[in-house]
């Protein structure tokens, strides 16, 4: 059997679960501004599959691509890595 391609990752934040199967997770990078060259902190929000309504707002989670799911959605939550202290 063959092996897929790897598939990108990142790690944010959950800022958002008012939808069904649904979250809006919020990623920072740093970028170098592209005059000055000083780091720029970059914020970016995806909108990800939840199945299961398991991760909720705060929690740090894992995405994982896939293919597309919505108009909006290309991500899915491959794991919760930390909870929300509540």
């Amino acid at each position: 059997m063959a092996e897929r391609g790897k598939r990108k990752t990142l790690v944010g934040t959950v800022v958002s679960d008012k939808m069904e199967k649904t979250v809006v997770v919020a990623v920072e990078r740093l970028k170098a501004h592209p005059l000055y060259g000083r780091r720029v902190r970059v914020t970016e929000r995806f909108k990800a599959h939840n199945e299961g309504n398991l991760a909720h707002v705060g929690d740090r989670v894992e995405l994982a691509e896939t293919r597309p799911l919505s108009r909006d959605k290309r991500w899915r939550v491959r794991s919760i890595l930390r909870k929300a202290e509540v």
